[in-house]
């Protein structure tokens, strides 16, 4: 059964050591304010077109998935007049990343550990350019950061590929872009950041769990010397050097994940512990009063906080250390305006947000 618990409002930022960070879609609406609130708190994590496409609206949709039974996040990307953020007028650009102004625990650093899942799924008939049509990237900051590490683009051919390229040279591996076509596949890439790092990356179908792309290194260059940290960013970047080869798209995206792993004393791996589970208030929408539950699997520091839709905290209502169970917190919105609030859970190593409606 639930614990109903009562805490006094403080509002204090959690010092957050090894985590796993999780970004799921939750229902229509300040899209772009839950990914930021994720990825880079009080910045701007999405980079879109909007500025040549306003008329359209915002590039990324939460919308229901069927398959997945969940709501997703849907990224679009029209052949014109999309363009990379009005810099570059020969590619176009809709993509989310972690970048300098995330979260420590979002910064891949030399000696860390860091896995990347998520699920996408393509179109049949997807038509990538002969150039690159990026749907992932590992990007370093600092230094020579200007190719990506690594790079997981679809390119024109015949027959057409989805291609696994390291250092934006070698193609590490290549299979036939059917494989992904029309379904939801779940990808898993590990990194061992350093000079000499480690790297995996593994794609399976969601329907059935067959292994369509597996890839892994053992010594590989995953960070170069002059480099601060490295990153991922998830989206459609592609080339406009053929428009004519390309046609307006929307990729489906869900699941997002970034997990350090910490190393113990004796140099083994040891992973982060169970995620935290972040209930779905109820009732949705609600006037003034919602309840909202989560699951904590491991003591830990917690703080259960509330946000604006631009990301401003509002209220904390729980920070302290607590034990394994199940939590239940009353929230009171009568002193707030009607409109779209995030609430997120915060413990040592895991975090998560949702969406809730208040309306009066």
């Amino acid at each position: 059964m639930l614990r109903n618990i009562a805490f006094m409002i403080l509002l204090v930022n959690p010092l957050v050591l090894n985590s796993q960070v999780m970004l799921e879609a939750n229902g229509p609406g300040n899209t772009y304010e839950l990914i930021s609130s994720v990825f880079a708190p009080g910045g701007d994590a999405v980079e879109n077109p909007e500025c040549i496409h306003p008329q359209f609206g915002r590039h990324i949709a939460e919308v229901w998935d069927s398959v997945l039974n969940q709501y997703v996040f849907e990224f679009y990307s029209h052949v014109t007049p999309d363009n990379d953020r009005c810099i570059n007028t020969d590619r176009q650009r809709i993509e989310i990343k972690t970048y300098d102004s995330s979260p420590d625990n979002l910064k891949g650093v030399v000696g860390e550990t860091v896995t990347y899942k998520w699920k996408f799924k393509i179109a049949l008939g997807y038509k990538p350019s002969s150039s690159f049509t990026h749907l992932h990237q590992i990007k370093a900051v600092g230094g020579n950061d200007g190719d990506p590490i690594f790079t997981l683009t679809a390119r024109k051919g015949s027959p057409n590929k989805m291609e696994l390229i390291h250092d934006n040279t070698t193609k590490v591996l290549i299979v036939d872009l059917s494989l992904f076509e029309g379904v939801w596949v779940e990808c898993t890439e590990t990194v061992k950041i350093g000079a000499s790092g480690t790297y995996s990356m593994v794609v399976k179908r969601v329907s059935d769990g067959t292994v369509i792309l597996s890839y892994s290194n053992g010594n590989i260059m995953t960070f170069r010397s002059d480099n601060t940290f490295i990153r991922p960013k998830w989206g459609i970047y592609r080339s406009l050097n053929s428009p004519s080869d390309l046609r307006d798209e929307a990729v489906r995206f869900a699941g997002f994940r970034i997990q350090e792993i910490t190393t113990g004393v004796d140099g083994s791996q040891l992973s982060v512990p169970a995620s935290i589970v972040l209930h779905q208030n109820y009732p949705n929408p609600f006037n003034p009063v919602t309840m909202i539950g989560f699951t904590i699997p491991k003591t830990s520091l917690v703080t259960l906080k509330i946000c604006s839709a631009f990301g401003q905290d509002v209220a904390t209502l729980a920070h302290g250390q607590m034990h394994p169970g199940e939590y239940s917190v009353r929230f009171d919105g009568s002193a707030l305006s009607s409109g779209i609030y995030l609430y997120q859970l915060q413990t040592e190593y895991s975090s998560s947000v949702k969406k809730m409606v208040l309306i009066k």
